[in-house]
């Protein structure tokens, strides 16, 4: 499991890729390593690292050794659509607070030019389409990250808002398209309904954010029923 980042992940992803990059480098390093094939479990904005990753020349010699990518709640679109006004204004304190970099290019505010944004420009890269599985896992009760933003497609409200919502499915496209081309490539998704208690937590939708980790009952569930067999 990745360390480097777990105790900043306020900083700006390009700081945080510097980091995990480092880390895997160092660690095939460190074992002599004879890779055969790498696979990626994220969670969250570490999904986000993960694909910036996979675009740095350092890291081009292993992309043809990629095998399965499972990005549980990841937002990979960003949280420009989020339909919970209390976790947005969370965010928004939060970023104000702590002057993070990645929230601050999650909600696309790191440029007022959304196609010069960030996530619109790691969009842009190659990466995905280098997985044999991509396998997006979301959850409608997570609010944290938007269910569209974790499955990789259009919502609704993007497609009323006639100034981003442009950018937001050229995004997608950049996204998908490669994915769809690539002939060894599967695009797989998931949805998680999880059985949560009444709280705070499950109110404002981190309980569903974290409970793909937290839970080891859903953990042991997913990999026994269908998360095993992509990493075969």
């Amino acid at each position: 499991m990745s360390e480097k980042n777990q105790m900043d992940t306020f900083a700006d992803f390009d700081t945080m890729t510097d980091r995990l990059l480092d880390e895997i480098i160092q660690h095939i390093q460190l074992y002599s390593l004879s890779i055969a094939r790498i696979s990626f479990i994220g969670h969250s904005l570490g999904n986000i690292i993960i694909r910036s990753v996979l675009t740095r020349p350092r890291f081009r010699y292993y992309l043809s050794k990629l095998h399965t990518f499972l990005s549980l709640s990841g937002p990979h679109l960003g949280t420009l659509y989020n339909n919970s006004t209390l976790v947005s204004t969370g965010l928004w304190l939060m970023q104000k607070l702590k002057k993070s970099g990645s929230l601050l290019q999650l909600t696309f505010r790191d440029n007022a030019d959304l196609r010069k944004c960030f996530l619109y420009q790691l969009s842009q890269k190659t990466g995905l389409q280098y997985f044999k599985n991509v396998v997006l896992v979301a959850s409608p009760q997570d609010r944290y990250v938007p269910f569209h933003s974790a499955r990789i497609e259009m919502c609704k409200t993007a497609l009323k808002d006639r100034h981003t919502g442009p950018v937001y499915a050229e995004m997608i496209n950049n996204l998908l398209r490669p994915l769809v081309e690539a002939k060894d490539c599967t695009l797989i998704r998931h949805n998680v309904f999880h059985a949560l208690p009444n709280t705070a937590n499950t109110l404002i939708g981190r309980a569903a954010h974290i409970a793909v980790l937290d839970s080891e009952l859903f953990l042991e569930k997913f990999f026994l029923v269908v998360g095993l067999n992509y990493f075969k």
